[in-house]
């Protein structure tokens, strides 16, 4: 081949690789831009204001209510309390829950001074220390899932079952940072499989609204408090349910996203202020009027819906008066 025809043949390679490099640059930008422009602003609209900051640190136990909390993925953390991260087993390590022992709605767990502090009526109060490192790792069961707790010493045992006044000896567990935690996705599809929890049922925050309380209330002979839901957060200024359309919020520098709701059971029978369970109100009532949907009766079965199911999407600080967005697109 000459050295013209050879020139020539490099010419026409170049300018067609010119071409496609153009038309991809060009294309990218277009997408790019597309994407920019197509896509749909952040609509935010004024919807409530934080109430109560609500955190749970026995599962069942006696709520502690802060003015102020760190939302982190795993919920709620004021100080070293942190929601649903312990846990009241059997000797074997079946979780126990104010479903059967409804007493334990009387207990009072709260930390100061690297140490866990146990209270309860006609009961003297028990401290030992948060961080038992020599003591045994139990492998525990919460519903269908298996999960560890560090045993909390023969102490803490001996209170727990002299307080419930069984037969059967029980034990106190505490969730630790290093421990495998429980994935809700296995039990509740819902959620995403990334998300993880320590000894809550669902996931790691629940939120609620005042005026869902009240409509409740409205409807019963004597009224409920929000104590007998156990809320992560509770919001007023808004209408009874509103919050089961809230899909995505901002409270503060603090992102969530409603994965479902919540399907009530017979807990919700137990008085919070008297330990007492009746195995009826208010859970009759919800069920007459707080039914789910047919086409979600495969998600919530029998069970009546009260209160919204969060995870976190961004964490931050939260703070009793907080104003609530509605985040949508």
């Amino acid at each position: 081949m000459e050295l013209k025809e050879l020139a020539a043949n490099a010419l026409a390679q170049n300018k067609k690789a010119a071409l496609l490099v153009g038309g991809a640059g060009l294309a990218l930008l277009g997408f790019g831009l597309g994407y920019k422009y197509l896509r749909k602003p952040e609509k935010v609209v004024r919807v409530g204001v934080v109430s109560q900051l609500l955190i749970h640190p026995l599962k069942s136990g006696k709520a502690v209510s802060v003015a102020l909390a760190e939302c982190q993925k795993a919920g709620l953390k004021f100080g070293e309390l942190q929601d649903r991260h312990w846990l009241v087993v059997t000797e074997d390590g079946h979780m126990v829950t104010g479903r059967q022992q409804p007493r334990l709605v009387l207990v009072s767990l709260t930390c100061e001074g690297g140490h866990v502090c146990l209270n309860s009526p006609n009961m003297e109060e028990l401290r030992f220390p948060i961080m038992q490192p020599d003591n045994p790792i139990m492998d525990c069961r919460v519903f269908k899932a298996d999960i560890q707790g560090r045993d909390c010493g023969d102490e803490a045992s001996r209170w727990l079952t002299r307080f419930l006044g069984e037969e059967k000896t029980f034990r106190l567990v505490h969730f630790e940072p290093q421990m495998k935690a429980r994935r809700p996705a296995e039990e509740y599809p819902l959620f995403p499989q990334c998300e993880q929890v320590a000894y809550p049922d669902f996931g790691p925050v629940m939120l609620l609204s005042e005026s869902s309380v009240k409509d409740l209330s409205s409807k019963l002979e004597k009224e409920v408090t929000v104590e007998r839901f156990r809320p992560s957060i509770v919001i007023s200024d808004c209408e009874a349910f509103d919050e089961d359309s809230w899909e995505e919020i901002q409270i503060g520098s603090v992102r969530l996203q409603r994965i479902m709701s919540c399907g009530r059971c017979v807990f919700t029978t137990v008085d919070p202020e008297t330990g007492v369970i009746t195995r009826k109100e208010p859970l009759d009532t919800l069920k007459s009027y707080r039914l789910c949907k047919p086409s979600e009766k495969h998600i919530y079965k029998a069970s009546p819906l009260f209160g919204q199911l969060h995870t976190v999407k961004k964490t931050g600080i939260l703070q009793v008066g907080d104003v609530v967005y509605k985040i949508s697109r």
